[in-house]
């Protein structure tokens, strides 16, 4: 049976050398979940009343538009990322997509999904600067945490 591999994805350019980590470092017998969380929009998307501020109506449909365009391209991106490892010999076959909605955080979403079967995470690491990582963390280092019993691979 072929180890699993959770792939933290968004649409960055470190998201983009975690694909190009796994095609160079891991062998093509490996399956590769790309796992987006998104934001839940649903509540705000849907919010109709007469009580609402005509600001908030005014914008609603631009906030709503541009979460629409960033799941457009989140899945532009993990189709990229899957021609990479196709490319590296990976088997379409071994390859997925899940995107869900956020529940907890999206660090805690990732190590609450890697609990569920894989063998390894791994996540590109953000640019925060030394300062801002210390005060803010980043979901990077929440996921190397928050995850017990597996592997965390973090690449620059």
């Amino acid at each position: 049976m072929a180890k699993r591999i959770l792939l933290g994805f968004d649409e960055s350019e470190n998201a983009m050398r975690a694909v190009e980590f796994i095609a160079k470092f891991f062998t093509p017998d490996h399956a590769v979940t790309f796992f987006h969380v998104l934001l839940d929009t649903e509540a705000i998307c849907d919010m109709n009343s007469p009580e609402l501020s005509p600001l908030f109506l005014a914008h609603q449909a631009d906030f709503c538009t541009l979460e629409d365009k960033k799941k457009d391209m989140v899945t532009r991106h993990m189709e990229k990322g899957k021609e990479i490892l196709v490319s590296a010999g990976f088997s379409e076959a071994n390859i997925s997509f899940k995107v869900q909605t956020r529940k907890k955080g999206v660090a805690r979403d990732i190590a609450s999904e890697a609990k569920s079967g894989y063998d390894a995470v791994v996540l590109g690491r953000r640019g925060l600067s030394n300062i801002a990582e210390f005060f803010l963390g980043s979901i990077s280092q929440k996921v190397l945490h928050a995850s017990k019993d597996i592997s965390v691979v973090l690449v620059t």
